[in-house]
Order: structure tokens, then C-alpha cells, then sequence
């Protein structure tokens, strides 16, 4: 055993450890839930129970042999480690799924944690109120672990990380600049990140339990509101509360989710509003909202789809905010509102959140950036001698960022219509298989067609590729196609 050992790289299994601790790391996550089933007394908890001790003993298996190896990881491990994680992370998560109520397939669980840990908020689950609440609380955990990132906790809580966890946060940072650190060393950043997170995340349940929910719902919907998560306890959504309150809290911590959490940092530690004043990319985020709100509250009100222009704006801001931060929580279906609105719903989500943030999509900078380029380049026809330069901030952005934005764009959408036509092959028709693929891949939830409430009436390949786009957009393209590379296998 030690000598077969001995002939695989050290790299790989210096992988093999970490993928082993990672795994020690994600059975805890079972506990908060077999903790409630045992003490409301339901008979799911040995699901629990037996999903713990498997990921556990499994994580045990992997790390015991090669616990005292060393070996300082480079940035490509960092990107099969991160990948390994979340592969490894979606598949234990499902196994409760399938062991206790709603018992799903392996198809249908699969899915379900793929959507929990990637925030994206879609289900194939249906009668979600009549599930025991130590699953309801199960599964909303998923979008909180999920939101943060499972890898970045790891290098957060996990000494052994410490070396090497400059390449995982890359691995798992997203938008276009990954090497900001709030402080000098990058567990100190990590965990940073999660202070603030655990912060807000415990000021989202206070406020929803000040707006009127019950203990329970508060905990489990802030534990997917931050984290732009969009599950929910209830098959209606918010619509089951009707309360505009409750509808406003979940407003402004969808935006808290959606903007960058280094912002969110520096202006706790520093006590000032400052670093939101001066961001360019969240002045966009802003700008984008507040217009794309108003063009739906007059669509709405025009179209006599709501009698007032105050509850016009209520609606139309709730699912704006939801949409393009992809949080996916929902007051109705969106997809029966007249004229371009349901398009135009799905594009804001292509756009996302802040750098740095919960959400999804290509990331506002991106957006920002490529636009500012193909300005660039229709000035640079008309002034052929001159010299034009793109800025954010008042700053240049250096061609390096400039080129690299570009490529992961261009790959986005070729990702997205792959996915696409791939759902289309499935059989599903082309307004479905455009929804589907566009809100797998921006990790957002709600979207047309058959796919406007549910996943479940989905083919089982179908699910399997949208299974896929999730982590796909979840780990921005790069870290899944580099993969795919045999320039990345060799030695």
C-alpha cells in the first residue's frame, strides 16, 4: 500500500488530502438538520445520520493515508481541487434527498443540491410545505454554504490550507480581478468574508422576523436571501406572505447580496459609507436596477396588469431586484407578465451582481468593461491615430483584464448556447430550452416556458445538462473548461 502510494505524484496526493478534510468539513453540514429532526422527533433523521457518518468515514478514507504529506500547491491545483470540492460537495448533499422525504431519484436529488449549493434556486420539488422542517432547514443551509463558497471556508477554518489558499481563493473568487486581498494573508481575507456574511446573514433573520414571519421561516430565508440563494419553505414563494414588509427586507438583502463584500469589509471596518460612494462598478449595479424597475413598473401599469402605479412598482421591483441579483425568489409567475417583460427579466440575470458577491451571471464589471471595449474599438475606426483606453473608476484597466474579460465572455455565451441546443435536442421547445439554459447558467432560478415554476417536468437528460450549467456558471466557465484542457494534465 505505502509503495503504490509512493509512484503517484505528490501533487495528486497532496489533492487527495485536501479533498479528504474538505470532505471531513461538509459532513458537519448535515448536523444542524439531524439535530432538528431529533429534537421535533421525525423519522427522517437516521437520513441524516447515515449521510453524516458515509461523507465522514469517506473524507477519513481519502485523508488517513497521506495525512503527513506535504507539498506546496500551484494554481492549477487549485482549480482541480475547486472543482473536485464542488463535484464531490453536490454528490454527498444529495444523498439525503434520496433517503428521506421527498425521495427523490438520483437524477432529481442531484439537481436539488447542484441548485442549493449553486444558489441557483431551481427545483423539481414540488409541495415544498408539506416537508419536514428538518429538510426544509436542510435544504435552505445548502444556498447558505453555497453562497460564500465551500472552498473559501475551507481556507477560512483549515490551518493546512494556508499554503496553497492563495490559488483556491482564485480558484473560487468571482469576477474579473481574483488577487484583491482585504488583508495581508488570504485566510485572514477568507475569513474576513465570512464574518461579514454571518453578520448580515443574522440581520436578514431579525429583520424578516420583525416583518412578520415565524422564527423558523426568518432563519431559513435568510440563510437563502444573502446568498441570492432562492429557496424557499413554501411552494408559493414570498407570494404566501402577501406582505409588502417582508417584501421589502428581502429587497435590500438581495442587494446586499448582490454587491461585493470586500465593500461591505471596508466600510464595517472602516465606518463609513466611503467605499460604496466610490465603487464604479456598484454605481452601475445601481443605475441598472433603478432603470430596468422603472421600464417594467410602466409596462405593467400601461398594460392594466395592476390597477395602481405603487403596486406596479411593488411587484416590478421585487422580481427586478430578485432577477438580477439571481437570487429567484418569486411573487408570481413572471413569465405571464405582458409584452417584453418576461425577456427582458431573463437578460438581467446575464448580467448579475457585483464582483465579489453572491449573485450570478457574468458580473456587472464584465459587463461594464466589454461595453466600454466595443466603444473603444468603433472610436478607434473613426480615429485610427488615436490612442483610447479603457477605465473604471477613473482608472486604467490594464489590457491583461481587458483581453481576459473579453475571452471570458465570449466563452459564456458559446457555454450558454451549447447548453442551450443541447436542451433543445432533448426534445424541449426553444422558448424552454432558452430559459432553462439561461437560468442554469447564471445560477437564477425562475424562468419560461416549462420551466417558469419548476424543473420537474423536465426530461431526466435534460436535468442532467442543466445539472451541469449550474456548476458551469457557478465556477465561471474557466475553472471547468480548463479541466478540459490536455495542456492541463501534463506534467
Amino acid at each position: 500500500m505505502a509503495s503504490s502510494i509512493r509512484r503517484i505524484p505528490r501533487r495528486l496526493l497532496t489533492i487527495q488530502k485536501v479533498l479528504g478534510t474538505l470532505l471531513g468539513l461538509i459532513s458537519l453540514t448535515f448536523v444542524p438538520a439531524l439535530l432538528l429532526a431529533v429534537v421535533l422527533q421525525e423519522s427522517c433523521y437516521d437520513a441524516f445520520l447515515k449521510s453524516f457518518l458515509l461523507t465522514a468515514m469517506s473524507g477519513l478514507g481519502l485523508w488517513w493515508p497521506v495525512r503527513r504529506l506535504r507539498y506546496e500547491l500551484r494554481l492549477r491545483d487549485g482549480f482541480l481541487i475547486t472543482a473536485g470540492a464542488w463535484v464531490l460537495a453536490c454528490v454527498v448533499a444529495s444523498i439525503p434527498f434520496m433517503l428521506a422525504p421527498p425521495s427523490l431519484s438520483l437524477t432529481g436529488a442531484m439537481f436539488e443540491s447542484i441548485s442549493g449549493l449553486t444558489t441557483t434556486g431551481a427545483t423539481i420539488i414540488t409541495h415544498l410545505d408539506g416537508l419536514p422542517r428538518s429538510v426544509l432547514l436542510y435544504r435552505q443551509s445548502l444556498n447558505f454554504y453555497g453562497g460564500m463558497g465551500l472552498v473559501l471556508l475551507a481556507v477560512a477554518i483549515l490551518p493546512m490550507l494556508k499554503v496553497g489558499g492563495m490559488q483556491l481563493f482564485r480558484a473560487e473568487a468571482t469576477g474579473p480581478t481574483k488577487d484583491t486581498k482585504l488583508t495581508p494573508r488570504i485566510a485572514e481575507t477568507a475569513k474576513a468574508l465570512w464574518k461579514v456574511y454571518l453578520v448580515l446573514t443574522l440581520m436578514c433573520m431579525l429583520a424578516y422576523w420583525a416583518a412578520g414571519m415565524n422564527f423558523f421561516d426568518a432563519i431559513c430565508h435568510s440563510l437563502s436571501t444573502v446568498a441570492t440563494g432562492g429557496f424557499s419553505t413554501h411552494d408559493a414563494s414570498f407570494a404566501y406572505w402577501n406582505n409588502p414588509m417582508i417584501e421589502a427586507v428581502a429587497i435590500v438583502f438581495m442587494l446586499v447580496g448582490g454587491i461585493n463584500f470586500g465593500l461591505h469589509y471596508v466600510a464595517w471596518r472602516r465606518a463609513t459609507m466611503q467605499p460604496y460612494q466610490s465603487d464604479t462598478e456598484l454605481h452601475y449595479f445601481a443605475y441598472i436596477g433603478l432603470v430596468v424597475t422603472a421600464i417594467v413598473t410602466l409596462l405593467l401599469w400601461f398594460s392594466g396588469t395592476y390597477g395602481s402605479l405603487p403596486e406596479a412598482l411593488r411587484h416590478a421591483a421585487f422580481q427586478v431586484v430578485s432577477n438580477l441579483t439571481t437570487s429567484g425568489f418569486t411573487l408570481e409567475d413572471f413569465s405571464l407578465w405582458p409584452s417584453l417583460v418576461p425577456l427582458l427579466m431573463m437578460m438581467v440575470g446575464f448580467i448579475g451582481g457585483s464582483s465579489g458577491s453572491t449573485s450570478g451571471g457574468m458580473k456587472v464589471a464584465r459587463v461594464v468593461m466589454a461595453v466600454r471595449q466595443a466603444l473603444r474599438e468603433v472610436s478607434q475606426l473613426v480615429h485610427p491615430k488615436g490612442q483610447f483606453i479603457v477605465k473604471m473608476g477613473g482608472h486604467r484597466v490594464s489590457e491583461r483584464i481587458v483581453l481576459s474579460v473579453g475571452a471570458f465572455c465570449t466563452l459564456y455565451m458559446i457555454c450558454f448556447l451549447a447548453v442551450m441546443f443541447a436542451l433543445a435536442a432533448t426534445g424541449l421547445d426553444l422558448i424552454t430550452a432558452f430559459a432553462a439554459a439561461a437560468t442554469s447558467i447564471n445560477n437564477m432560478g425562475p424562468g419560461l416556458g416549462d420551466v417558469s415554476v419548476h424543473f420537474g417536468t423536465l426530461p431526466p437528460v435534460a436535468v442532467w445538462i442543466c445539472s451541469f450549467a449550474m456548476l458551469l456558471g457557478r465556477l465561471e466557465v474557466f475553472t471547468v473548461l480548463v479541466l478540459l484542457t490536455p495542456a492541463f494534465w501534463r506534467e
